[in-house]
């Protein structure tokens, strides 16, 4: 992860960091016959971050000082410390070495949440960004909110997979196996499989989501749709199995039903991968649920056919959308910028930005005239 950290901060040098920093080279210019007109791209001023236990943020979040902005940071109280660390041998040196306040990036060093909701109230912010998901980031929000503070959310988290009746096995099976690694918010969270395809792709989903994890403990846990549970192998739903939650390991049904209307749950698993299913007549259908039951994050779909893939973009309601893996959804990995958040749908489209949050995004935009000749006029 420090790795990472330092490979993202290093990916600033081959991004056009000076072209978007204040003042400096226009983004547009347009000429009139007597005069012109620059587009610049300008810093928004101070920046406030509220994320989870993840150091890595941390460092990205120094990425606001390439395009001029400060930062104000409150992190989950279970990594203050190594973000202290981070902040006393990394940050302030690298800051003090540049000619720059130690302050333009700032530490929170306050374990308590109110700490976050004072940050957000604060009306002198330009942008109060939220990091991590369920009823905390919607509470932060609405602080924001309240205070005349413009929000980016993260949001509910979960992504969705979706197979058609043209879908590869091999495919299928790997963008499961390989979406469910590790617990973020772009891991597999529910899988929508076509009727006509259920009685071979159902296993292969399990065997997948089982490799998955044997690289961690035991096997997988199912939650399956209310309707769709006769499409499981036998004895699914009364076997037992070992899941590792936070407070320790737990024996629990492999399988389960769910309520359809539960099925925008988020799994916050540990180390036993969780997830649902459900079986559908059409995609159709599928994109149907994802439009009243997803979070309109990350969708992944599914198909050798060129057409059905056109036709799902056009119809699915969601800011990311790939043909395999889900995991791809981050800043550093599709984009090879530090990330600093990424944004659902669940609460509107976003206005002229992409759903992923880095550095070089937080500019406002500001209009320079010049004018040839002092008599002009309109």
């Amino acid at each position: 992860m420090r790795a990472d950290m330092i490979a993202g901060l290093r990916e600033w040098d081959a991004i056009l960091a000076a072209r978007e920093a204040a003042g400096t080279t226009p983004i547009e210019t347009v000429r009139h016959e007597d005069w012109s007109v620059d587009v610049v791209a300008a810093p928004l001023g101070v920046i406030a971050f509220v994320f989870e236990g993840r150091p890595n943020v941390f460092a990205d979040a120094a990425g606001v000082l390439a395009t001029g902005n400060a930062a104000v940071l409150r992190i989950g109280g279970d990594a203050l410390g190594t973000a202290e660390a981070i902040r006393d041998s990394a940050l302030v040196p690298a800051l003090t070495a540049a000619g720059l306040p130690a302050g333009a990036v700032s530490l929170l060093p306050v374990r308590d949440r109110s700490a976050g909701w004072a940050l957000f109230a604060d009306p002198r912010l330009a942008l109060a960004v939220a990091r991590g998901s369920g009823p905390a980031v919607a509470q932060l929000s609405a602080v924001a909110r309240s205070a005349g503070v413009p929000v980016s959310a993260h949001g509910t988290g979960g992504a969705w997979l979706v197979a058609d009746e043209e879908a590869d096995t091999d495919r299928f099976a790997g963008a499961v196996r390989w979406s469910l690694d590790r617990k973020v918010c772009n891991t597999l969270n529910v899988a929508v499989i076509p009727r006509s395809r259920a009685a071979e792709l159902v296993p292969v989903l399990l065997a997948a989501a089982d490799e998955a994890a044997a690289t961690r403990t035991g096997v997988a846990r199912l939650h399956v749709a209310e309707g769709s549970e006769s499409y499981l192998p036998a004895g699914e739903l009364t076997r037992e199995i070992p899941v590792e939650r936070a407070d320790g390991t737990h024996t629990e049904p492999r399988a389960t039903v769910l309520p359809l209307d539960e099925l925008g749950t988020e799994w916050e698993w540990e180390g036993t991968p969780e997830l649902s299913v459900v079986v559908v007549d059409s995609v159709e259908e599928g994109i149907e649920l994802i439009g009243r039951y997803s979070p309109r994050f990350v969708v992944s779909f599914i198909s050798e056919n060129d057409d059905a893939h056109a036709r799902f973009r056009a119809a699915v309601d969601a800011p990311f959308v790939g043909d395999g893996f889900t995991r791809w959804v981050d800043g550093q990995y599709a984009l090879s910028q530090p990330e600093l958040g990424l944004s659902n749908w669940e609460n509107g489209r976003l206005l002229a930005r992409a759903g992923i949050l880095t550095g070089a995004e937080i500019t406002t935009r500001r209009i320079f005239a010049h004018h040839e000749r002092a008599d002009q006029h309109r």
